[in-house]
Parts: C-alpha cells; sequence; structure tokens
C-alpha cells in the first residue's frame, strides 16, 4: 500500500513538472518530466493492478 502511494506522488509531482517544463519551452526538462510520467505512471498501475487496491493477503 505504501508504495502505491510513494509512486503516485512521484507521478504527480512529474506530471507537474511535464506542465511546468512545458509552460517554460525547456525542452530538456520536458524529455526528463515525460520519461519520468511514463515510468512511475506505468511502476504505479502495475503494481496498483499486480496487489490490488486496497491490498489483498
Amino acid at each position: 500500500m505504501g508504495l502505491i502511494i510513494i509512486f503516485a506522488l512521484v507521478t504527480l509531482l512529474a506530471l507537474f513538472g511535464t506542465i511546468r517544463s512545458l509552460r517554460e519551452k525547456n525542452i530538456l526538462a520536458v524529455v526528463f518530466a515525460v520519461g519520468t510520467l511514463v515510468v512511475f505512471g506505468w511502476f504505479t498501475i502495475m503494481t496498483l493492478i499486480h496487489h490490488g487496491f486496497p491490498t489483498a493477503h
């Protein structure tokens, strides 16, 4: 359960970073922010699917 929360928070911060870097037109920041968003978003979704919400024993 805690892992899903941490991954979701990192995903939300990456989304905020992507939007902010797009507004500032910083291409390198967009690349890293989108990469982080994709990777941690995928981890969040797969952890949620695999372990369930709430955590099933």
